[in-house]
């Protein structure tokens, strides 16, 4: 549904993000939470708008629209993320995800809702809520753990190919980062493996800021297949006949 691809946009986007900022930008939690700002803050704005505002538009609409901007915002952060020297870089694209998802939060569960008979739309409600929660928890788990996937895997990968770094050198960091998988930000690691010789440091270094770079743009691979999906499934709601919701729908939705 809707609901669930929207709420795994969300949570792949709300956990890979700080933690590629308290990685690879080494952002404390305040300013993890201010460079995420853009993102919660434009889709609080949007929503309260789209809600007031477009009460006379097709809600089919709305929501492709929604998922079109939170797809564009998302992917537009996949060529910044390797240039962000700080979180201000983030800024425009998360403002344009945050925009898209509060387009979806105004609408999507009216549109849900509508088609249910009244006796039923506590009990739908009820079921819509439960799959937005799953979407939730499933992008958090999978953009999480994918991410951490992947910047263990490019690391590796990276450190073998390395031809400056020794064999038996590779050997000993690799032990090394095996006991404290925890241990990614560069200041971290350099504390790690701060007996290798200062070119082997460098390589090293220079080896995790790429695996970091590139583990967020695999995480964000999960949102953005949600939004995708979510905007393919809207180009077909759109073609199906506007259904009003009934008053209880519109509480439901409300108090979902």
């Amino acid at each position: 549904s809707g609901q669930m691809m929207q709420n795994i946009v969300l949570g792949g986007s709300m956990i890979a993000l700080p933690i590629f900022l308290q990685i690879a930008l080494e952002y404390n939690s305040l300013k993890t939470g201010l460079s995420i700002a853009p993102l919660s803050l434009s889709m609080f704005a949007v929503a309260l708008i789209a809600g007031r505002r477009f009460t006379h538009s097709k809600t089919s609409r709305i929501i492709k629209y929604g998922f079109i901007l939170t797809s564009l915002g998302l992917l537009a952060l996949l060529p910044v993320i390797p240039r962000a020297e700080s979180g201000w870089l983030l800024v425009v694209p998360l403002l344009i995800v945050g925009s898209g998802l509060g387009l979806l939060v105004s609408q999507l569960n009216n549109y849900t809702l509508a088609p249910i008979e009244e006796e039923r739309v506590s009990e739908a409600a009820g079921v819509n809520s439960a799959a937005g929660s799953f979407g939730l928890s499933f992008g958090l788990a999978m953009a999480g753990g994918i991410l951490l996937a992947a910047l263990s895997f490019s690391f590796t990968n990276l450190t073998d190919k390395n031809s400056v770094i020794p064999a038996s050198q590779k050997h000993q960091i690799s032990s090394e980062l095996e006991t404290d998988a925890e241990v990614v930000s560069n200041s971290q690691l350099q504390a790690q493996i701060s007996d290798q010789p200062q070119q082997v440091q460098n390589e090293v270094l220079a080896i995790n800021k790429t695996a970091t770079h590139r583990a967020l743009q695999v995480a964000l691979l999960v949102p953005i297949l949600a939004a995708l999906a979510g905007t393919f499934n809207a180009f077909r709601m759109e073609r199906l006949p506007e259904i009003k919701p009934s008053a209880s729908a519109e509480a439901a939705a409300l108090g979902g």
